[in-house]
């Protein structure tokens, strides 16, 4: 039996900075250079250690393979795949942004009659709050 402080989690974080470059760069099939000049070019930003070290995550390693793959596969250059990118982090931010307002509208619909109410900050902002006794200010409905 493994000891319960040996164990890995159950779900290992896709952001967490674990792979130094020399790591990151074997697993996406790289030259640790070509990892640099990614960098550079922002196409990935690992995060940085107090020395200014790279850490790649699970998620940047995932992304350095898809690079890999529009490069050599696909024959992109790499400004067609930096917008490529661009445009997959906006799909991923919509997405996210659609959760978000799935989860209010159920809580709104699920909230009893008289509850909900809806402000404008004096920017022009709508936040959605609910009665007196809320612990936490209402939060911005934010468009991008």
């Amino acid at each position: 039996m493994v000891p319960e402080s040996s164990r890995l989690p159950e779900r290992i974080d896709r952001d967490a900075p674990i792979f130094a470059i020399s790591v990151a760069a074997r697993l996406a099939g790289m030259h640790p250079q070509t990892l640099r000049t990614y960098d550079r070019l922002g196409l990935v930003s690992p995060r940085r250690t107090s020395g200014r070290g790279r850490r790649y995550s699970p998620r940047n390693v995932e992304r350095l393979r898809m690079i890999q793959h529009l490069s050599q596969a696909e024959g992109i250059n790499l400004e067609g795949i930096r917008r490529i990118l661009q445009m997959q982090d906006m799909v991923e931010d919509l997405q996210r942004q659609v959760s978000e307002l799935e989860e209010r509208l159920q809580q709104a619909l699920v909230a009893p009659a008289g509850s909900r109410f809806f402000t404008a900050d004096p920017s022009g902002g709508v936040r959605l709050g609910s009665s007196f006794g809320r612990r936490h200010p209402p939060r911005a409905l934010t468009s991008r």
